[in-house]
């Protein structure tokens, strides 16, 4: 299967240009990749699509104050900004990207980028709380459409082990840059401009995106809604990440033991459970179980959840110690993060594919953990008073470890996607990092800011007791990392082998 258009050539019935000919292990509709310009190109596109998705889940976050002040949001409802987002991407990322694969994922690439760009207009122009968080809703619809067969589009761009390596690393880098890109950019527009500016400017990316990704994809067919429409599948799996996720990020509110939270989670895992059972039984399974039958793939994975859930955490957590502790406006904190964005591009662009390919995926994982959880530890004893040279720009160098790490984890979790269930791979791959985010957050905003009220009764002042609240989240995202750091080490395969 082709992606990129080609240059048209004279061909005979039986002859096409660039045609795989066919035998028992190939797809008969596949071609072989086209030439290098046309592949970067679609990268590039898809890279664009990427970063605008990306960088309104944080871009959002320094905008947030501004928002409240302006649309007269109380203190509970503001968080909904950015779990509505939060709630439709992570509960429909698997479900898009089975449906990717049976519609075809050019089609559902450039419906997802329509919704999104359309979403964020609306946002753009809210005049009430309730147009914006369902406007949010929508956008989190569209990015879930979009990102979720990125990856599979990806996978088949570039079959060839290295120059796949390169692709994963300029898309990786893009997701993970794109949320420190997203905090300065925020920053930025909400203190010159207004914050209805940080959606407006999703409009240029996605009309760009959108014509280019038009005339530069080729279609592909898709397997067809008769090979895999599995209606009730999709019903319990897109109920049971939805309502896993609205609990997650409602637990912080309800508490963590209450019954609301208790009894949501029960659900959650029920309906996620009987859509396990469903797949073993189902002719046609949305989420074929074999794909778990891989470690590399079920240990990288399991990995990126606690990675992101400390790293997710992190990224906001740190922000509101500049603004609260520190003193720092909107735009200063963001910029403050783009060292941070600076060392994952060089890492991830510069150097992860010719690591990765001399060492091994096992090793730039445990290596980039260990780099994460050097600097999560340095940040767990920042203090009142703190430099930004001495305590924090050592952090944001550190993050280096998240260059190496990703582009690893991605190669490890896409490697048992066949052409066939690509975009179910990439979506699953998208939705275990949600999951992780929205969990890392939760988690860790719930225990900053338990830990901020009791140190407050005890009489400290308020920058202390918020630095106090901030240094056991900050543990609690190292001990994270550092799980993830024994998984790494004892479940993937020191070199994966590649067919």
């Amino acid at each position: 299967m082709s992606l990129t258009k080609s240059t048209p050539q004279p061909r005979t019935e039986n002859q096409t240009e660039n045609r795989t000919p066919p035998g028992p292990d190939r797809h008969p509709d596949r071609q072989t990749p086209p030439r290098d310009r046309s592949r970067w190109l679609a990268l590039a596109i898809l890279c664009a699509g990427m970063l605008m998705v990306i960088l309104d889940g944080s871009i959002v976050t320094v905008a947030l104050p501004a928002i409240q002040s302006d649309l007269g949001f109380s203190q509970p409802d503001l968080a909904w900004v950015v779990n509505a987002y939060l709630i439709a991407f992570g509960g429909l990322l698997l479900l898009a990207g089975r449906f990717g694969d049976l519609i075809g994922r050019k089609r559902m690439f450039l419906a997802g980028i329509t919704l999104f760009t359309a979403a964020s207009l609306l946002c753009g122009v809210a005049g009430s709380p309730e147009l914006l968080i369902a406007g949010r809703f929508v956008q989190g619809v569209g990015g879930a459409m979009a990102s979720a067969v990125s990856l599979g589009m990806i996978v088949t761009l570039f079959p060839e082990p290295r120059e796949r390596a390169k692709a994963i690393g300029a898309f990786s880098f893009v997701g993970a840059a794109g949320a420190s890109i997203g905090l300065v950019l925020g920053g930025v527009l909400t203190q010159s401009a207004s914050w209805h500016w940080i959606f407006f400017i999703n409009l240029p990316i996605g009309a760009a995106a959108g014509v280019l990704a038009a005339r530069t994809l080729v279609p592909d067919r898709g397997l067809g809604l008769r090979s895999g429409a599995d209606a009730t599948g999709a019903a319990l799996v897109t109920a049971g990440l939805m309502l896993g996720v609205y609990t997650i990020v409602q637990a912080g509110e309800n508490g963590w033991a209450s019954a609301r939270t208790l009894g949501l989670g029960a659900l959650a895992v029920a309906l996620l459970a009987g859509f396990v059972l469903r797949q073993a039984k189902a002719a046609a399974p949305l989420l074929p179980l074999r794909v778990f039958r891989s470690r590399q793939v079920s240990g990288a994975n399991a990995i990126q959840v606690l990675m992101i859930a400390a790293l997710f955490g992190f990224q906001v957590l740190v922000v509101l110690y500049m603004q609260h502790v520190l003193g720092y406006g909107a735009a200063k904190s963001g910029l403050a993060m783009l060292p941070s964005a600076v060392v994952i591009g060089i890492v991830s662009l510069g150097f992860s594919a010719r690591l990765t390919g001399r060492f091994g995926e096992r090793t730039m994982v445990v290596s980039g953990l260990a780099l994460l959880l050097a600097g999560l530890l340095l940040l767990s004893r920042v203090p009142v008073h703190g430099s930004y040279l001495v305590d924090l720009l050592p952090v944001m160098l550190s993050l280096a470890g998240f260059g190496l790490a990703i582009p690893a984890l991605t190669g490890l979790g896409m490697s048992g996607a066949t052409e066939g269930d690509a975009g179910v791979a990439s979506g699953l791959f998208n939705t275990t990092q949600q999951i992780g985010g929205a969990l890392g957050l939760a988690l860790l905003n719930t225990l900053a800011t338990s830990r901020t009220a009791h140190l407050l009764s005890t009489g400290r002042s308020a920058p202390a007791a918020l630095t106090g609240g901030y240094h056991l989240a900050f543990t609690v995202g190292a001990g994270l990392i550092a799980v993830a750091l024994v998984l790494a080490a004892t479940t993937l395969p020191a070199r994966h082998r590649r067919a």
